[in-house]
């Protein structure tokens, strides 16, 4: 199976992206068969990491000075045989050298250019700081917001070395970019599209900067009920790690097995998981015999229930915590962590083994799966490498075999472009801006974060989307309606059961209803759902099938049905354990839906591509991505292996600074942290740099000590201003809640792409009866397609009958499905229970 066959072939890129966002936006394309040229200054990228063979395969690479007049010649030339053009610059760089965007697009309006700078453009304090992956990662209160668990250790603020601005915002404008390809199919007319990275991470932080006012207690876990506890009582945040650990609920945390290793349970909020899990333990008929409860029905306001607990609800109250880890404890140190991984496995219960990365990198699964894949670079030599983020099941063999990169001269570089019949988009259809997908139905199965979050981002382009859940919850409502509050803005929500022969036909007709279908399933659920490639096709052979999962790959491989969540891919390929530090303290990276949001960014991506497939070939694709795939983008800079590598030595653990001293954190007078993030280069500007002029002369073995020294003596703002002013990379870290409060407006009915790098909304009228603070759908500035504002979720099954009405049902089989329970209008009295 080769390129030719692969979804993107005959589009054709021009990648000037240096670091990793812009190359890793082209790579992406180049992986889903576009044929990509990158262009490189004469001296080299500006980041040396083995990382670019990962980011330029699929590459012809040709180095050009667009500092010259033959060099913006020369770049203007392979333009004219692009279709899409990329770089990540700071804004209105390439507009100076001579690249002006709008005036290209002005002569060729066919043309798609996506910029994907750090800070957004119409942000005039920040768009011209040096905004590095740190920076921004700093300004965006990534390394102050790291978790309750390093709050009440008292590790604030506290590095990280993981991309997250780099990865959200390359699966971000990525997206955008196909989607923009897929609806100039339809008006013949391409676009400009900005993608902050500022905007990106804080969109990827959507679950973790939601504020809801007077959220009820049974929403709040016993380690934020601690911090809560500490600050009231003016105590200091310096728990233990291991007392902190056992805060954690016993179905939703880490435990020591036979062999030393830690295993990783996630089996909380599931209406079956927990006792399950118990089951397989051997405890559950013990427990319950000592009193422990399950409630029917979990969404009645506490108060009503018949106990004081439910084994499915988190948080328990400490005796049962406490009693039941104590347990598992016991029965997890019988067997090795492998043997646990296996039982839970095949028990279809989330659990996983803790790896470290290199450890992930030559595991059976990612190997035989393509989540791991053999690059013959030619500076490295034989590679490992992560395979492709996502793909489209018919073709997806070819995506395993990536070319490695190739150095060219100018006249090859344009041979390579021109080499390729250009794509001949229709005729313009002269009509009115619209969204990329107005007129697009969607499906949406999914539940807990990624699946939803594909939905509810396409919906800001026009999409239609219809969500279904089961008429009686599987989760726990805080697993739905506390997350729905973000993912299901902007969807009509329907309640069925498709498992009765009512619910299973109101089933059959939406999927009959829509264009695409998304559903974060294992295989072996797709085919039991009847949504296998030939049951889909009996029902409606023209929709596009979108399938997320935890292990998921190209190829089956051991444990391609095994359940899991965010939590365990980061378990398993060893971002815990390198956040963690070591092997005996594992730690969640911090940010609820780490993966999961940008996971759900590839699947968009991944239906993006089939739209363009459809269109240009007029056949329906499935398309696929999964947690396990998104985790090789989320560690590029380290995730590779060849022989002869160095240790993998990224900053790892609770008192990481940073790489070194010129990129690192730093205390202040004003006791606030302020990162550097500077290079060798940058030596000769800290002579401009006031309390810092004879920096440059410093030993390299001193510098940490005299910056840190130096830094103590004036406030993070005065450093931040001297650092910006002499083009030093710099940031104060910053709080998400502060963020939040200086960028919050009344919710207008805008997407806050006018707002500058950080923009919230307040719903003072949510369907919930709380007023709710959230980040806007606002990462993606499209010139051409318009993005729409997303209304308030609503209340779950709130447009049931609504939604039967448009599937021709009558109001008295409407009637008769309720009653007989196929179908619901809601799951609880309140919206939010109590």
């Amino acid at each position: 199976m080769g390129r030719s066959t692969l979804p993107l072939f005959g589009v054709k890129v021009v990648d000037f992206g240096q670091y990793i966002t812009g190359p890793a936006v082209a790579m992406i394309l180049g992986d889903l068969g576009a044929t990509v040229v990158h262009v490189d200054p004469p001296s080299g990228p500006f980041w040396d990491n083995p990382a670019n063979a990962t980011l330029n395969r699929n590459k012809t690479i040709v180095p050009i000075d667009l500092k010259t007049e033959e060099g913006v010649s020369q770049a203007l030339a392979l333009i004219r045989e692009a279709d899409i053009v990329v770089e990540n610059f700071r804004p209105g760089v390439l507009s100076r050298l001579g690249i002006d965007f709008k005036a290209l697009r002005s002569t060729r309006p066919e043309l798609i250019t996506v910029s994907i700078p750090g800070f957004a453009s119409n942000d005039q304090l920040r768009r011209d700081w040096r905004a590095f992956e740190a920076v921004v990662a700093a300004s965006s209160g990534v390394f102050t917001n790291m978790g309750v668990n390093r709050v009440l250790m008292g590790v604030n603020p506290s590095f990280s070395p993981l991309p997250l601005a780099s990865a959200y915002g390359t699966m971000l404008a990525a997206s955008a970019t196909a989607l923009a390809l897929q609806a100039r199919e339809r008006s013949g007319i391409g676009d400009h599209i900005e993608v902050p990275l500022a905007c990106a991470i804080m969109e990827g932080l959507a679950y973790n900067s939601i504020r809801i006012d007077n959220c009820p207690l049974r929403y709040r876990t016993r380690r934020g009920r601690e911090m809560d506890r500490r600050r009231g009582a003016g105590l200091p945040m310096d728990l233990s790690y291991e007392s902190s650990q056992e805060l954690l609920d016993p179905l939703y945390r880490n435990y020591k097995c036979k062999d030393g290793r830690m295993f990783y349970v996630t089996c909380m909020n599931h209406k079956h998981h927990a006792k399950r899990c118990l089951q397989v333990l051997g405890l559950y008929d013990e427990l319950v015999a000592d009193g422990l409860a399950e409630e029917i029905d979990t969404y009645l306001p506490v108060r009503e229930w018949q106990s004081d607990h439910s084994l499915c609800v988190c948080p328990l109250p400490k005796y049962w915590a406490d009693r039941i880890a104590g347990r598992m404890k016991a029965v997890f140190l019988t067997r090795t962590a492998r043997e646990w991984e296996l039982i839970f496995g095949k028990s279809q219960l989330p659990g996983a083994a803790q790896r470290w990365l290199p450890e992930w990198i030559k595991d059976d699964h990612a190997e035989s799966v393509g989540l791991m894949i053999e690059v013959d670079d030619p500076v490295y030599g034989p590679m490992i490498q992560p395979g492709p983020t996502v793909w489209l099941e018919e073709n997806a063999e070819a995506g395993l075999s990536p070319a490695p990169r190739k150095w060219v001269n100018f006249d090859q570089a344009v041979a390579a472009l021109s080499a390729i019949p250009a794509s001949q988009p229709p005729e313009r259809s002269g009509k009115s801006a619209a969204g990329w997908l107005d007129g697009v139905r969607i499906l949406d199965m999914s539940n807990v974060i990624a699946g939803p979050h594909t939905a509810s981002y396409l919906a800001r382009f026009g999409a239609d989307v219809i969500k279904i859940d089961p008429a009686r919850p599987l989760y726990d409502c805080s697993n739905t309606v506390i997350v729905g509050m973000t993912h299901m803005r902007g969807k009509r929500s329907v309640l069925v059961d498709v498992c009765s022969s009512g619910g299973q036909e109101v089933f059959q007709r939406l999927v009959k209803s829509v264009d695409v279908v998304v559903w974060n399933a294992t295989d072996r659920q797709v085919k039991r759902m009847g949504l296998d490639l030939e049951g889909l096709k009996s029902l409606n052979e023209d929709a596009i099938f979108c399938q997320l999962d935890c292990f998921g790959g190209v190829r089956r491989g051991p444990r391609s049905d095994y359940l899991g969540y965010d939590n365990l891919v980061q378990a398993t390929t060893g971002i815990m354990l390198r956040f963690g530090g070591s092997a005996d303290r594992p730690e969640d990276h911090a940010h609820d839906g780490t993966i999961d949001v940008m996971c759900g960014f590839g699947a968009a991506l991944g239906i993006a591509a089939a739209l363009y497939q459809k269109a240009r070939m007029g056949r329906a694709a499935r398309a696929r991505t999964s947690l396990s795939a998104l985790s090789g983008l989320l560690q590029v800079p380290f995730c590779y292996d060849y022989k002869g590598r160095g240790p993998f030595d990224e900053p790892a653990g609770p008192d990481a600074k940073g790489y070194d001293a010129l990129n690192r954190l730093y205390e202040t007078a004003s006791g606030r942290s302020l990162l550097l993030s500077a290079l060798e280069a940058d030596l000769p500007r800290f002579a401009q740099v006031e309390g810092l002029e004879g920096f440059a002369d410093v030993p390299k073995e001193n510098r940490a000590s005299f910056l840190a020294k130096a830094i103590k003596k004036a406030s993070a703002e005065e450093w931040r201003l001297r650092f910006t002013e002499a083009d030093i990379g710099a940031a104060i870290c910053e709080d998400v809640e502060k963020i939040r409060l200086a960028n919050s407006r009344s919710a207008d009915g805008t997407p806050g792409t006018e707002q500058g790098s950080y923009s919230f909304s307040i719903f003072a009228d949510h369907p919930s009866g709380h007023t709710v603070t959230q980040v806007d759908p606002y990462a993606i500035r499209s010139v051409v397609g318009k993005v729409y504002s997303l209304p308030a979720a609503e209340k779950y099954g709130g447009s049931t009958r609504e939604v039967l009405r448009s599937l021709q049902y009558a109001e008295a089989e409407i009637d008769a499905l309720l009653a007989a329970g196929a179908i619901s209008e809601s799951w609880s009295r309140e919206y939010l229970p109590t």
